[in-house]
């Protein structure tokens, strides 16, 4: 069919095209994983992340705190405000309810007859 010149050089064409494919095969891998670096630390974080988040509520709060008192330790008056807000709106609002009349109850609304 074909003659012995034409199969080696058939042959070497073939080794060489293997191995061209073997170094693009590893060029290739390489990049890859160069891309995949900053996606496998991303998962690694999302795993630690799930691993700790029943524990971030419980956190959460102290470091808010931490946090105010790095950032903002000047703000003495905002910290007053935050921390005293709740018992003045609620003084606030139990005043204004004293100072609005009763609407007397009518007895037939009770379950007393009017007899």
């Amino acid at each position: 069919m074909y003659p012995q010149r034409e199969l080696i050089r058939l042959t070497a064409y073939k080794a060489a095209l293997q191995r061209d494919i073997a170094v693009h095969r590893a060029q290739y891998t390489r990049a890859a994983a160069r891309v995949a670096q900053p996606l496998e630390l991303f998962d690694r974080i999302l795993v630690i992340w799930r691993k700790l988040s029943p524990f971030a509520l419980f956190a959460a709060v102290p470091l808010g705190f931490l946090v105010q008192r790095t950032v903002f330790p000047r703000l003495k008056l905002l910290r007053a405000i935050v921390r005293w807000s709740p018992f003045v709106f609620t003084a606030v609002r139990s005043i204004g309810s004293l100072g609005t009349p009763r609407r007397r109850s009518d007895p037939s609304s009770n379950g007393q007859s009017l007899r």
